[in-house]
């Protein structure tokens, strides 16, 4: 049977050039959802899933199988680096990452160690050849957790609501502060290094939860080490994606950066943020939530985004956010569909 060719459509848009139709993906694409992950995760956790090649790939090709999309995103957690660095984590059922030796000192920071990704992770990149080799016909998007993310859950000890004691540690102890983050920045490079070396075309750094800080103390803070991350990545020569969530007010610092793409959440407009001075490629941006409502609101609010974003060439559909459980799969069918072919007829 003869292959289906190579869709660059989303790595087109993310340098800008023309595509026929509006290229998408979903944040989460590869999971919660789906009947078939369900049914994994009963047997297996997420490390397990991911330590576990052939399956890591079955559940992200899934989704472009059955939902058309323009890219697949590898299936793994943004914790997946931090073991080999000598965090102790794991990720527990309806709470998320808990990690028993929490960041409390300088000291706690020197004590972490470096990542080799060949002898720590080799099942994610073997994952990532499986798939890039063999069965995909669209990018593999990579990726990593951002150093402010990171950090938090290190201090934290977990999820938090506020980051308290995370703000707490960057106020009072700047030094340790910005060495987690060199250390966080330097591990990310080289994690991520790996995962374009073997055969990654885009990668997209996760900031969740930087939009707990405010303009000042993320210019203090965070740029420094995001300017570092990007500009030491840039030489990979693969699109650049920059995504948080609730930090509308940090879309022109990350425009700023070395990057190609800036992800935003449905809080800012595909227009305001064109409005705002960001001509960089958009991604994004509607509201998970909506994929609950009856068809004709999700299609009224897709045509409305999509009539935004195709205002330049610079545009890539997505969520806000990830894909929640409660979501049917045909929905998402139905989403790739409309936006492939409205966009298409409107281009």
């Amino acid at each position: 049977m003869e292959s289906k060719p190579f869709n660059d459509a989303f790595l087109k848009a993310c340098r800008g050039e023309k595509t026929d139709h509006v290229p998408l993906w979903f944040m989460r694409q590869a999971g919660r959802s789906q009947p078939e992950y369900r049914e994994i995760k009963e047997k297996y956790g997420l490390f397990e899933i991911t330590h576990q090649p052939e399956l890591a790939a079955y559940v992200t090709r899934l989704p472009v199988e059955q939902y058309n999309t323009d890219a697949a995103i590898l299936y793994k957690d943004i914790m997946t680096p931090l073991p080999a660095i000598g965090v102790d984590v794991e990720i527990k059922t309806g709470i998320g990452p808990v990690i028993s030796n929490p960041i409390r000192s300088v000291k706690d920071v020197e004590r972490l160690g470096e990542i080799h990704p060949e002898e720590d992770i080799p099942y994610i990149l073997e994952t990532i050849r499986i798939l890039t080799k063999e069965q995909l016909q669209v990018p593999l998007i990579g990726f990593a957790g951002a150093p402010f993310t990171l950090a938090s859950y290190m201090i934290e000890g977990g999820p938090s609501k506020n980051y308290n004691k995370t703000k707490a540690f960057m106020y009072s102890e700047p030094k340790a502060w910005f060495a987690l983050m060199d250390k966080l920045a330097d591990t990310m490079i080289t994690y991520i290094e790996s995962q374009v070396k073997a055969g990654a075309k885009a990668i997209q750094i996760f900031d969740s939860w930087v939009g707990a800080l405010n303009v000042q103390d993320y210019r203090t803070f965070i740029k420094p080490v995001m300017s570092r991350i990007f500009t030491s990545l840039a030489p990979l020569e693969v699109p650049l994606i920059m995504f948080g969530v609730g930090a509308s007010h940090l879309a022109r610092e990350w425009h700023d950066l070395p990057l190609d793409v800036v992800g935003l959440d449905w809080r800012l407009s595909i227009d305001e943020a064109r409005t705002l001075g960001l001509t960089k490629t958009l991604q994004g941006n509607l509201d998970p939530a909506i994929l609950l409502a009856p068809w004709n609101v999700i299609e009224e609010r897709l045509a409305d985004i999509v009539d935004q974003g195709i205002k330049t060439d610079r545009f890539i559909f997505n969520l806000g956010h990830g894909v929640f459980p409660d979501v049917q799969p045909d929905t998402l069918r139905k989403v790739a569909s409309f936006v492939h072919e409205y966009s298409a007829a409107r281009k």
